[in-house]
């Protein structure tokens, strides 16, 4: 028997219940929840051993999840993806997920894949360290949380200096301005969308040449805003 426990993020409930009843078999204290929103939560909360998280979810996709579960920690992600639908499976993969398997699954198949993710050792806190990000004279350094622009040190506020490191960890990718939100300010933030923009002109005031015209943080108009670096 084991004491680990297994986080399954999906709002199927007859496969959540298949699910609990197997892994509750094998020994493992089972965790639900029934959205991304809700799933990110007690993930954070609870800190399971693994979490097994469905790509298709209302509040927050499992993408999205898994996105902000990986920076934030190295827990084992198991996805589960729909039938035929590669890109989830690829950029799942990308974004930090361990492994997946399609819809409609095979539990035995499944059952093994979570004994062999289990069976993984966890990385040591000196090998989570991150190496800096680099955008051509700008550079980030997440674990000294510290930037700078030329060699000089940058001096911003905390919500300034986790908007260029998402942004910088994701060059060429366009955020919407909801995104933004909730990777920073968390899913249950009831302010002003606009804060956003704010804090992006804020941040352009301190990387651009011209904060007017910039040339590193682009607005998309309509949708958001994506780095060029």
């Amino acid at each position: 028997m084991t004491n680990r426990s297994v986080l399954v993020v999906e709002d199927e409930e007859n496969l959540v219940e298949a699910l609990r009843y197997n892994l509750e078999h094998e020994g493992y204290t089972v965790l639900t929840a029934p959205d991304g929103g809700s799933g990110l939560e007690t993930a954070r909360a609870a800190l399971p051993d693994l979490v097994i998280l469905d790509v298709m979810l209302p509040n927050l996709d499992g993408l999205e999840v898994c996105r902000i579960l990986r920076r934030e920690t190295d827990v084992p992600i198991l996805m589960l993806t729909a039938k035929g639908e590669e890109i989830d499976r690829v950029v799942g993969l990308e974004i930090g997920a361990d492994d997946y398997v399609t819809k409609p699954f095979s539990m035995r198949e499944l059952m093994a894949r979570v004994r062999a993710m289990l069976r993984r050792p966890r990385k040591t806190a000196s090998a989570r360290m991150a190496e800096p990000l680099r955008s051509g004279s700008l550079a980030v350094d997440v674990d000294a949380h510290q930037a700078s622009l030329n060699g000089e040190e940058l001096r911003l506020k905390p919500r300034e200096f986790d908007l260029l490191a998402l942004f910088m960890r994701n060059p060429g990718r366009a955020f919407t301005r909801d995104q933004i939100l909730e990777q920073l300010w968390g899913h249950d933030y009831i302010g002003d969308v606009r804060t956003v923009d704010v804090h992006v002109r804020w941040l352009r005031e301190k990387i651009e040449v011209d904060s007017s015209t910039p040339a590193r943080i682009i607005t998309i108009r309509g949708v958001g805003y994506r780095f060029e670096g």
